[in-house]
């Protein structure tokens, strides 16, 4: 799994309006402005993220974006599908996908399967809140 530039941006514009979180609408010139992104891929993202029903938009002079619930409530992985599409590392664990031949007798579908478990689970348990406040624990440095 290789998380694009359209799913690491993803995250970025909403930790942005995550820190900006007040119920105001956030013009994406300032948000674009303070994460470096151009306003073309940025509108992009944004019309990703609304349609997964992730933020709010308006239009206007007021107009701008705004998170729909609040920072707590948004997991990473739920912001990266709506970007990425699926999380899973290979083909035939894509929601999607079409049943492999190979899968009664495929001798990596375990490690395949288990890892795409473990990433999901990892992705999920970390809420936009988190991320912003940078409270994200690796689990790997804490078993050793």
């Amino acid at each position: 799994m290789i998380v694009s530039t359209k799913g690491r941006y993803a995250l970025r514009v909403m930790t942005d309006l995550a820190q900006q979180h007040n119920d105001e609408f956030i013009p994406l010139k300032d948000i674009v402005t303070r994460q470096g992104i151009s306003q073309k891929y940025a509108e992009a993202i944004m019309a990703l993220l609304s349609k997964a029903g992730l933020i709010e938009a308006t239009r206007g002079k007021t107009g701008g974006y705004r998170l729909n619930r609040a920072p707590k409530d948004y997991m990473v992985g739920e912001i990266l599908r709506a970007t990425e599409g699926t999380l899973a590392p290979v083909a035939c664990l894509e929601d999607d996908a079409v049943p492999c031949a190979h899968s009664k007798v495929c001798t990596t579908l375990p490690l395949w399967t288990e890892l795409n478990q473990i990433v999901t689970s990892f992705l999920d348990s970390i809420s936009l809140e988190d991320l912003t406040h940078k409270r994200i624990k690796s689990k790997a440095a804490t078993s050793k």
